[in-house]
Parts: structure tokens; C-alpha cells; sequence
């Protein structure tokens, strides 16, 4: 059994609320895998031993894998979790079982993956249940669902100028941002502006070609920093590595070697929409 890693687009009906799926496979060795903060939670299944949440990160996570392995994981949009028992502010940083939020539906679930018999069909086990999940569960604010959409990167925005887009005043934006994705507006801008910046070196862009902008310099400013140094310092208190470390010293490929395309691909749409980037020191 070879290690593999592979993300997928979800179904449409889920594309709202989920960013990508994906399936890590481990063979004979133990795997190191690094979560980085996304903005979003996370579900994994781990065939054949159990479920679990991974609430919104705040900075890396490493997760030693053990050897033949297979996890099953969903990545949520910000804001697109499923209907939970707790507010999201109460699950930052935590890794949680699927059974203390969902109870008997984690061990169906657990049950639906291990018998599917193949990826496809346990995907697809997988993706049934969580629109199950969302049938039964409260609508997601579209208040807060536009107040995201607005703090994505490629053209910063004051918060202050979120909340009054979506009628809002700032303390009523924390509170609902914090409720439902775990993240005060601030720390979510931040957050996915990194996601941003890791997109444009997952598609391999190029930099706009603003003069001494190249390389991650380039990326860096494309993706709203001041300049290298800038990223360099979220970088760390992110993934606790510099971007050349993370990216293994180039903008074409990320340290671990896995394409993240498919989760990425709604942030470059949404540079495509937005045009060029001004710069913010923020």
C-alpha cells in the first residue's frame, strides 16, 4: 500500500458549504501530516476505527498518521459547517469525536464508509449523510455567509466596512463570526489571505510583474501583503515554517507533494472576479 493523497470538487448540491474532499491513504510507515489553519472546520473518518471534528485552527497542527491508514476528510467552507451542538468559538484548536457532537449518527456513519467497499461509494456515503445533516439542521445565515464572502482575499476591506455592507455594527459581526465559524472577522481576514497566498503558488501563477516582484515576493503582494517580510511573519505563526520551507524553496509545489487544486480553485475564481490586488499592511 503506496501513500497517497488526492482532493475531488464535493457534489454540487453540497458545493455551498464543503471546499473540497479528500482521501489520504498511508502504507508501511507512519505519515506527519500538517494541518493548516483554513478558516473552516474539518470532519475526517478514519475507516474502520472512527470519526472526528477538527475545529477551525488557529495555527498548524501535526497528526502522525499511522501506517495503513485511510482517512476520509471533508473540508468545510467558513461558515459552512453542519449543524453542531456548540458554537464554534468552543471548538477552536480542538480535535473532538464525531460521537460527542452527533452521538449514534457517528457511529452510523463510521458504519456507512467501512461497508461502501470502495472511495467512490464511501464518498459518496459520506457526502449523503452530511446533506442529511443540513436537511435537519438550521439554514446558514446568509447575513454571515455574505459578511465571509466579502473578507475573502484579492480586495481587502476594513471589517467595519463588512459589517456595515451586511447592516451590522462590529460587535454584532464578532459575535456572529465567532458563533458560527469559530473566528473573530480579523483573524478569518488573515487567514485567508494566507489560503490565497497558497493558491496562487498551488496553480504555479504568475506574479503580476510589479518591478523587484518575483517569485514569493511576487505572490506575496498579488496576495495583499506589504511585501515578503510580511508573509514571512504570518507564515510562521500559521504553519511554524517560512513560505520556502513550506513550499520547498520555490512557487510550484507545497512540502508535502500533494495537489491541492481542488481546494484552492474557489479562491482563484474569486481572483478572476475581483481584479488586481491592492497592497494592505494590516
Amino acid at each position: 500500500m503506496a501513500d497517497t493523497y488526492r482532493e475531488r470538487a464535493p457534489s454540487a448540491a453540497l458545493g455551498g458549504a464543503v471546499r473540497t474532499i479528500w482521501v489520504q491513504s498511508v502504507g508501511g510507515a507512519p505519515a506527519v501530516h500538517r494541518h493548516l489553519p483554513t478558516g473552516g472546520v474539518e470532519i475526517h473518518v478514519v475507516v474502520g476505527q472512527g470519526a472526528r471534528l477538527l475545529g477551525p485552527l488557529t495555527g498548524h497542527r501535526l497528526e502522525v498518521i499511522p501506517p495503513r491508514t485511510t482517512i476520509l476528510g471533508v473540508r468545510f467552507r467558513p461558515g459552512g459547517a453542519p449543524p453542531l451542538p456548540l458554537p464554534l468559538e468552543e471548538l477552536v484548536d480542538q480535535s473532538v469525536p464525531l460521537a460527542e457532537m452527533w452521538g449514534g449518527l457517528a457511529d452510523r456513519l463510521q458504519h456507512d464508509v467501512a461497508a461502501a467497499g470502495t472511495l467512490e461509494r464511501a464518498i459518496g456515503a459520506l457526502e449523503a449523510f452530511l446533506l442529511q445533516r443540513f436537511r435537519v439542521g438550521r439554514a446558514a445565515d446568509p447575513v454571515l455567509r455574505a459578511a465571509v464572502a466579502a473578507l475573502m482575499p484579492w480586495r481587502p476591506v476594513e471589517v467595519g466596512a463588512v459589517a456595515a455592507g451586511v447592516g451590522l455594527s462590529e460587535s454584532q459581526l464578532r459575535r456572529r463570526a465567532l458563533s458560527a465559524v469559530g473566528l473573530s472577522p480579523k483573524v478569518l481576514q488573515r487567514t485567508l489571505r494566507f489560503q490565497g497566498f497558497l493558491a496562487l503558488a498551488q496553480a504555479h501563477a504568475t506574479p503580476s510583474g510589479r518591478v523587484g516582484r518575483d517569485g514569493i515576493a511576487g505572490l506575496a503582494v498579488d496576495a495583499g501583503y506589504a511585501d515578503q517580510a510580511h508573509l514571512s511573519r504570518e507564515c510562521l505563526r500559521l504553519t511554524g515554517q517560512t513560505p520556502r520551507e513550506l513550499l520547498h524553496g520555490d512557487v510550484e509545489r507545497c512540502a508535502c507533494g500533494h495537489d491541492h487544486s481542488a481546494s484552492y480553485r474557489p479562491f482563484l475564481a474569486g481572483r478572476l472576479r475581483a481584479g488586481p490586488v491592492p497592497v494592505t499592511t494590516v
